[in-house]
């Protein structure tokens, strides 16, 4: 259990965002959520924490989210950078505005709260941070294509951060996932996972609460694939 932390949560209204917010407040953390329909601030409300209805693209917004819990609680222990959905288009046909915009939603919306939480978590002497990436950073598929370019930015970021932060207790690691049940079921990608399913959030959201927990506190700058076996490493 982890009675007394905080976790925040951005991009927390659905999905495997607002998965991670239940079970990390079923675990005993007190939870703030960041969500740009309004579904956060309500989640929030039911789970006993606050929430700020705003999005993950803004600094002022990161920051209401940042101070409010702050105000609220006086700590930050656990940072959860999920995110929405980002251009998609052939390759070639994806315009500069559109490469900026997969950068707003799939790395920079995940750089934001670390700038922010990370002074905090040093005054601490510790915390630790999860980026919800995606299956698809490494082995590229040509349908998200702004996802999977960010999102090994966000690898390679991750690398960096975990490698100045390690000595001050502050850890940082990515959840894959492949084919989860918040997004639309076709038989063609269920028969491409070696387990024969989808991946539900709430296993997405076992395995982010057991990365920022004291277990998982010799793991950092790691990139966890939970996909049923879509990828496998070397």
């Amino acid at each position: 259990m982890s009675e007394g932390k905080v976790a925040l949560i951005t991009a927390g209204g659905s999905g495997m965002g607002a998965a991670a917010a239940r079970r990390l407040a079923a675990d005993g953390y007190r939870v703030a959520v960041l969500s740009s329909s309004g579904k956060g601030e309500a989640l929030a409300k039911e789970l006993g924490g606050v929430g700020v209805t705003g999005s993950n693209q803004s600094n002022d917004d990161v920051k209401r989210l940042v101070d409010l819990a702050m105000a609220t609680w006086g700590r930050i222990d656990a940072l959860v950078n999920s995110a929405g959905h980002g251009p998609r288009a052939p390759i070639l046909e994806i315009s500069d505005e559109d490469w900026h915009k997969g950068m707003e939603v799939y790395f920079l919306s995940a750089v934001r709260p670390t700038r922010l939480v990370t002074p905090i978590m040093e005054a601490q002497r510790g915390g630790a941070i999860v980026n919800i990436s995606t299956a698809w950073a490494f082995e590229p598929s040509p349908m998200f294509p702004t996802s999977a370019v960010a999102r090994a930015g966000l690898a390679s970021f991750t690398k960096i951060f975990a490698d100045t932060y390690a000595a001050k207790n502050i850890r940082m690691n990515n959840v894959l996932p492949g084919w989860i049940d918040s997004l639309p079921a076709t038989d063609e990608r269920r028969d491409s996972v070696p387990m024969g399913r989808y991946g539900t959030s709430e296993e997405i959201a076992a395995t982010i609460a057991f990365l920022l927990s004291e277990g998982a506190g010799y793991i950092t700058g790691q990139n966890i694939r939970v996909d049923g076996g879509i990828a496998r490493s070397v």
